[in-house]
């Protein structure tokens, strides 16, 4: 079962990267979000 569940959120991290990462600088700006900031965000999400 663990395995599953980081295999699960290792998806969700990178599939929040990915989602942020398609942002541009200013929609990121919008939200308060640094491009630095992008793999600590993904990590609080999982």
């Amino acid at each position: 079962m663990n395995l599953i569940r980081n295999y699960r959120n290792w998806r969700r991290y990178r599939q929040t990267v990915n989602e942020l990462s398609r942002l541009t600088n200013r929609e990121l700006n919008d939200l308060g979000i640094s491009r630095s900031d992008i793999p600590y965000v993904a990590r609080k999400a999982i």
